[in-house]
């Protein structure tokens, strides 16, 4: 087997657009700033090897960042952490609910057994001239034996 790191980015980005909390979801971490409105952005961030493979089989930790973006000047500025939270939120109960992303991967690692767990994190950027409310999701994925191994 081989890692379909295309499908799965892919069914990412597709469940964040699936939301109807997103204007944009870009399949990479944006060189430049994002479109107005709230934007989520979708790339792999780490992969190792983990315990639970087979006998001839190697499993793999995948992870991936999800990262939501809106602008600082947006208004009301009350309401800007809330709408993030909102996004966050419905992310992550799928997320939680054994999401499988149509069986590309085994199960999302959310309390943790081969990663740090599901984790989102609240920051600013500075892109482009301009700072960004974010807050980025760590989807740590478990991919069934994805290489062999051999004796």
């Amino acid at each position: 087997m081989t890692l379909n790191i295309t499908g799965i980015l892919d069914a990412v980005a597709s469940h964040a657009m699936a939301s109807g909390h997103f204007e944009q979801v870009n399949g990479h971490e944006p060189a430049n700033a994002p479109s107005l409105g709230l934007t989520a952005a979708v790339w792999t961030d780490s992969i190792q090897a983990v315990r639970s493979s087979g006998l001839d089989s190697t499993s793999a930790l995948l992870t991936i960042n999800v990262r939501l973006y809106t602008s600082v000047q947006s208004d009301p500025a009350d309401a800007i952490d809330p709408a993030l939270m909102d996004a966050v939120d419905t992310l992550c109960a799928a997320y939680v609910d054994g999401y499988t992303f149509d069986g590309l991967i085994r199960a999302i690692d959310v309390l943790g057994q081969h990663s740090q767990g599901l984790l989102v994190r609240a920051g600013y950027i500075q892109q482009s001239g301009a700072v960004f409310r974010v807050m980025t999701i760590t989807l740590p994925l478990i991919v069934n034996d994805l290489w062999r191994q051999t004796p």
